[in-house]
């Protein structure tokens, strides 16, 4: 990807390497932890990861400053690019369908972190909160993406910072909550289908700022498209699901398979519209 003429984001909140005392996993499971597992439900990630892992914080919390790397400091650079980026496109996007777009934070944080939905692992990888419209990532999450899920690159790491963008436009345009009021009551498959749909529709979205901004800006170099998919195959459910349980459950699927993502993903890169990331009226996905 090419940045060379990009901005970096006023909108990013660096808490890497700020270790504290008073949050330490294999606790009691507080109600900070309860709100992120539901929010983990919410947005189709596991909740065991969160529930599994409960931090319990007791105050005083102390800072504790730990060195940074070059390495994850031009990660952190990379990162506040794309987001300016998103920025820069979606406030077009708004502004062209008569509305404000209001820019989310990205949160940079290592091992743990508090957030308006409670406690964050590394563990859950990326994630937003909508209680306070914030993106919560861990830069060793890049690292995983390349050694363990086989997805190396620069746009694949922007793919995943603009799936989760994808939600805070999910958010502002009220479909989180109707997807929200939707699942109250239903059926465990059908709340992981509803869930499927809003997460093949951030990747829709993903592939709709990419269009925008490469025609803005022309970021796109050879090879990303590829780097993209590669990132999306990567995290499909059936792929997940062979890598950690040896099989593929369908029904239990909450994010979509590989060809799903690769697919969404591509129909927003290619079209550039927000119409076409309607997974929720398609009859197939």
């Amino acid at each position: 990807m090419d940045f060379r003429r990009g901005r970096q984001s006023s909108n990013v909140e660096d808490r890497r390497g700020q270790g504290r005392r008073g949050i330490r996993t294999g606790g009691k499971i507080g109600i900070g932890t309860i709100v992120l597992a539901l929010v983990a439900m919410y947005f189709g990630i596991d909740p065991g990861l969160v529930l599994n892992t409960a931090e319990v914080v007791s105050p005083p919390a102390i800072e504790l400053q730990q060195p940074r790397s070059a390495a994850e400091d031009e990660l952190a650079r990379f990162a506040s690019l794309v987001l300016a980026d998103t920025e820069d496109t979606w406030g077009e996007i708004f502004a062209a369908g008569g509305q404000r777009y209001q820019a989310p934070k990205l949160v940079l944080f290592t091992g743990a972190t508090r957030s308006a939905c409670g406690v964050g692992q590394a563990e859950m990888g990326p994630f937003y909160c909508p209680a306070d419209g914030k993106l919560y990532l861990d830069l060793s999450f890049f690292g995983e993406l390349h050694q363990r899920f086989g997805a190396p690159g620069d746009f694949a790491q922007a793919y995943v910072i603009a799936h989760e963008v994808g939600h805070h436009v999910q958010n502002l345009l009220g479909i989180a909550d109707k997807v929200q009021q939707a699942r109250q009551g239903a059926s465990e498959r059908v709340s992981n289908q509803l869930s499927v749909r809003m997460e093949l529709q951030a990747d829709c979205l993903s592939g709709v700022w990419a269009n925008h901004a490469h025609r803005s800006r022309q970021i796109l170099e050879q090879g990303d498209i590829e780097e993209g998919l590669r990132a999306a195959a990567a995290v499909g459910d059936d792929h997940m699901q062979r890598q950690t349980r040896g099989r593929v459950m369908v029904d239990s699927f909450t994010h979509g398979s590989s060809e799903q993502r690769m697919r969404w993903f591509r129909r927003g890169l290619e079209s550039g519209q927000l119409q076409a990331c309607d997974t929720f009226g398609a009859a197939e996905l």
